[in-house]
């Protein structure tokens, strides 16, 4: 059975893709305290180790917050961990899948942006993950970047908190003026397995089909849990956060569409799925 390294396997996209794909390839499943991989030397011997024939990294400092004042370990985790991930992978002839985000785009498109639409960071978050996706096509020989958004899966998500915050809240504020498409963990690992056996390589856009504001989120997720919490809309400047947050977050996956035509479940059947499973 061929073997497939996941970096980040206890976050919501590592577990998701273990469900997804398990029987189909042997896991050898890492997260930070069993593999740093900001450390070249200990990833390059547990890849020799390994011998994979796939590394899929899930690993990321997501904390977008956090990262405004956290630059070092932003770009050590998502740009030099990309980096030491993919000379391992060429190293090993071995593919690579690494997930990226939305924030490399400005968020001031007014049409879903596509793979080929110019980046324009302005998070450190945002700026770090671009400059893992440039690593990633630096060092690595084969490989997929799939840039994802809004992502929800099993672990801490805007589903959950906005559950949590139904049973002590009558209304829920949450923003109304930024748009884009609510990602199942579930759905993006099952774009992640149609690609791997593949040589399709390059950059990809990945999540579910639709778009809605963050507010329609929130009101899409009490009705589908019968929640009878009220959500108030509000704008982002009500909404103060340390780092700036795209207004426009839609992706489209024109990629995948150019590539047999794959499809992702529209966001609102990914979220029942979701929600009868969690």
């Amino acid at each position: 059975m061929k073997r497939v390294i996941v970096t980040g396997a206890r976050g919501q996209l590592g577990q998701a893709v273990g469900r997804v794909m398990a029987g189909d390839y042997e896991f050898f499943n890492t997260d930070v305290g069993e593999l740093d991989i900001t450390d070249i030397d200990k990833v390059l011997a547990f890849s020799r180790e390994v011998k994979p024939y796939a590394i899929i990294n899930c690993a990321a400092h997501t904390a977008v917050d956090a990262c405004e004042t956290d630059e070092l370990n932003a770009y050590r985790i998502n740009a030099v961990g990309a980096r030491n991930l993919s000379i391992a992978a060429t190293d090993a002839k071995a593919k690579i899948v690494h997930i990226s985000t939305d924030y490399v785009f400005d968020g001031q498109g007014i049409i879903p942006y596509t793979e080929f639409d110019k980046t324009e960071p302005s998070s450190v978050y945002g700026h770090s993950k671009l400059a893992g996706e440039n690593f990633v096509k630096e060092f690595a020989r084969d490989y997929f970047i799939i840039r994802t958004a809004w992502l929800y899966g099993e672990g801490k998500n805007f589903v959950k908190t906005m559950l949590r915050l139904a049973q002590t809240n009558e209304t829920v504020r949450v923003v109304a003026d930024q748009v884009g498409t609510p990602t199942s963990a579930m759905e993006l690992a099952r774009g992640i397995a149609w690609l791997l056996p593949t040589e399709n390589y390059g950059l990809y856009h990945g999540t579910c089909d639709g778009d809605c504001s963050w507010a329609d989120f929130a009101e899409e997720i009490f009705r589908i849990y019968g929640k009878k919490t009220i959500v108030e809309r509000i704008t982002s400047a009500e909404f103060v956060t340390q780092a700036k947050r795209p207004a426009y977050s839609i992706l489209r996956n024109y990629m995948f569409e150019l590539c047999n035509g794959y499809r992702f479940a529209d966001w609102h059947d990914a979220l029942r799925e979701y929600g009868e499973e969690f």
